[in-house]
């Protein structure tokens, strides 16, 4: 009955392409969610997880995301996993007096009620210690990321080239020009 219906209704040529192209639509609607890479837990929405490539025999790499907090409290990132590091650190790099350093954030990561906290090259990030294999661009390997309040999300990295995701921040950076973000408390 349906493919009577949809015989007579698609006789002329215009019609059938009208129909494929509102079945594409449609079919890049529902596809929509696999593209984007975010993953959402409780009022936090994670965007794009990702990894910078690393060369051969390299023992830490590192990982970027952005966390929006949609809710009326703060929450905080309490810790992290990759399959392919023996542990994940949550780290600050700044640039003082024209010295780089880097330090292990043992509380976390707060994430603003309302805000966002951007995890990217030169400021937060994930500091990936003693990788079992090189970060090979076009891979990815699955994760997890523990929040003092919303709990913990699986989330997938995407190994992106030096320069980053293309269209980020990141790209165009070469590691030493650095932006962060809020300072966490």
């Amino acid at each position: 009955m349906i493919t009577t219906i949809l015989r007579r209704a698609l006789r002329r040529t215009e019609d059938r392409v009208g129909f494929a192209l509102l079945a594409a639509a449609f079919g890049l609607l529902v596809m929509q969610p696999a593209f984007a890479h975010e993953y959402k837990i409780g009022s936090l929405e994670i965007e794009h997880p990702w990894a910078r490539m690393t060369p051969a025999g390299a023992k830490v790499g590192g990982g970027y995301l952005t966390i929006e907090n949609e809710g009326k409290e703060a929450d905080r990132l309490v810790s992290a996993t990759a399959e392919v590091a023996g542990r994940v650190e949550i780290h600050e790099m700044a640039v003082k007096d024209g010295v780089m350093t880097m330090r292990m954030l043992p509380d976390g990561l707060e994430i603003p009620a309302g805000g966002e906290a951007k995890l990217a090259p030169g400021g937060f990030h994930l500091m990936l210690m003693d990788l079992k294999q090189p970060l090979k661009e076009g891979e990815s390997f699955k994760g997890t990321l523990t929040f003092a309040k919303a709990g913990t999300v699986n989330v997938s990295f995407k190994i992106e080239g030096m320069a980053g995701p293309k269209g980020s921040e990141a790209a165009g950076q070469d590691g030493h020009s650095h932006q962060h973000g809020t300072p966490a408390n």
